[in-house]
């Protein structure tokens, strides 16, 4: 018996543990960030008008010949190694054949039977959450190159997917970038940490990317992708069941999301005594649900053949040596040297990881501000503010320079930690700069000598009996006179020099 995969009945989460072993497969595509594209010389910059950064090539048209990039063979290989993998000293690229509507030539060039780089590992910290910290390896079994498609667009209808769309559009700009896929073995015996590996690993994965250089690696703007294979088998078997493909999650929180969805939407289905349909499903991230997408096809069905218009591609052990010279610290060591640099203890490293948040904080402090300042915005602030949004930390549209330039204000004694909260409302308005907002909102603080007088005066006088307590030497009770200052001052008014004027004219 075979069911629909859509259904309405989920498990409990740990109603699903007591039953079933689930296994993860990753798939993450990464778009290099080469001037080029894989097989011409056309342009590859993000946000161009829709298809003016096409030619023959990558439109496929009759008699044009591709060439392949070598930046992006060579961010291909430093991907290997950076995952500890085996560099080929031979391969090739083949076509991969089924109906592409956002690829013009019907076919996309891929590497199949032969990667760049295979048999690899990364080393993944999770955080429990009983606060513990593991490690989980996960096995790398390729990283090959291949050709993104272009992007369709539905119009018309309410979900922006093709079903009961009026009709589609297609824009090829993105038809030829290149691509590197990075594929992971089965990750077995992972149980109730199924869901944080998953987000662990391609939060890491995209540090990895980043320190490299090879790609800006931005989620929201597709430049990394997942997808995310997952099965469920009878607890104890050992076993794999049958995986469906959860396609293009692109954000670190969604990575999580899917998989504990899919893992309670399987185990609905076998425990009712049906069959899973081997199928793409399709992750909507307003309602946190996957639905069905296409019948998932096996490796056969997709008809490969070794590319006949390319060369192999056979990199020297020269090169290969070259290359991992080049290589960045291992992610342990940097992570080691950050902490040694940033002073942060143990928990604070551990919780900075945890939120996703050190390639922000660091790319902060790079920016000008102290490690301290910079972690508190990030992990207060701004983890706030993208818990009630529902969006990954480094999808607010909040950039480090920003929150550096903030702090840096604060430092200059423009604005307070209150009013910097403002500045960041501002900044999530679209409404410029740190600068343009305390300018256009009237934020910066008083320094008005007069005008913080007068409002200490006003206060004493509203406040006969706490000014005689001052005056007894009861010093702890101009707090209430410094909340009424700065109440009267719209919070635009540096505390310390208000109690300095509060405790002269008490004296």
């Amino acid at each position: 018996m075979t069911t629909s995969t859509t259904s309405d009945t989920l498990v409990a989460w740990d109603d699903v543990l007591a039953s079933y072993d689930p296994a993860l497969g990753l798939e993450v595509h990464v778009e290099l960030n080469t001037n080029s594209k894989m097989f011409c010389g056309c342009p590859t910059e993000f946000g161009a008008e829709p298809n003016t950064q096409v030619c023959p090539t990558c439109l496929g048209l009759p008699g044009a010949m591709p060439v392949v990039n070598r930046k992006a063979v060579e961010s291909a290989m430093r991907i290997g190694l950076a995952l500890n993998c085996e560099i080929a000293e031979w391969c090739r690229f083949a076509r991969k054949n089924y109906f592409y509507p956002d690829m013009p030539k019907n076919f996309q060039t891929s590497q199949y039977d032969e990667p760049i780089a295979f048999e690899g590992f990364m080393d993944v910290e999770v955080l429990g959450a009983d606060g513990s910290t593991s490690t989980h390896r996960v096995e790398i079994e390729r990283a090959h190159m291949e050709e993104d498609t272009g992007k369709s667009l539905h119009v018309g209808g309410a979900t922006g997917r093709i079903h009961g769309a009026d009709h589609s559009l297609v824009d090829y700009n993105r038809a030829g970038i290149p691509l590197i896929e990075i594929v992971t073995k089965p990750i077995m015996g992972t149980r109730e940490l199924a869901p944080l590996i998953a987000k662990a690993y391609v939060a890491q994965l995209r540090e990895l990317i980043l320190a490299l250089g090879v790609s800006d690696a931005r989620m929201e703007q597709g430049s990394m992708r997942c997808d995310v294979n997952l099965s469920l088998a009878p607890i104890g078997s050992g076993g794999l069941g049958t995986r469906t493909e959860t396609k293009n999650v692109n954000s670190l929180r969604s990575v999580e999301r899917a998989v504990r969805y899919e893992m309670r939407r399987h185990a609905a289905i076998l425990d009712a005594g049906a069959k899973i349909l081997q199928e793409t499903r399709h992750w909507h991230e307003d309602t946190g649900v996957t639905t069905s997408g296409r019948e998932k096809s096996d490796a056969e069905d997709y008809r490969y053949f070794p590319e006949p218009d390319l060369v192999p591609v056979a990199p020297s052990r020269e090169w290969v040596e070259e290359l991992r010279a080049t290589m960045p610290e291992p992610p342990r060591e940097r992570l080691a040297r950050l902490q040694a640099e940033y002073g942060f203890s143990d928990l604070e490293m551990r919780d900075t990881v945890g939120a996703g948040a050190l390639g922000l904080v660091t790319e902060t402090v790079a920016a000008g501000a102290a490690p301290q300042a910079a972690r508190k915005w990030w992990l207060s602030e701004m983890a706030r503010r993208a818990n009630d949004t529902g969006v990954d930390i480094s999808e607010l549209g909040v950039s480090p320079a920003d929150v550096a330039r903030v702090q840096a204000l604060v430092d200059e004694g423009r604005i307070n930690d209150k009013l910097a909260r403002q500045v960041f409302d501002g900044l999530l308005a679209g409404e410029g700069t740190p600068d343009e907002v305390v300018a256009s909102r009237g934020l910066a603080i008083v320094s008005d000598e007069g005008a913080l007088s007068a409002a200490v005066d006003n206060a004493i006088a509203a406040n006969p009996d706490v000014a005689e307590k001052i005056r007894d030497g009861k010093v702890a009770a101009a707090g209430a006179l410094i909340g009424a200052v700065m109440k009267e001052m719209r919070g635009q008014a540096d505390a310390g020099r208000v109690r300095e004027l509060i405790l002269e004219k008490l004296s």
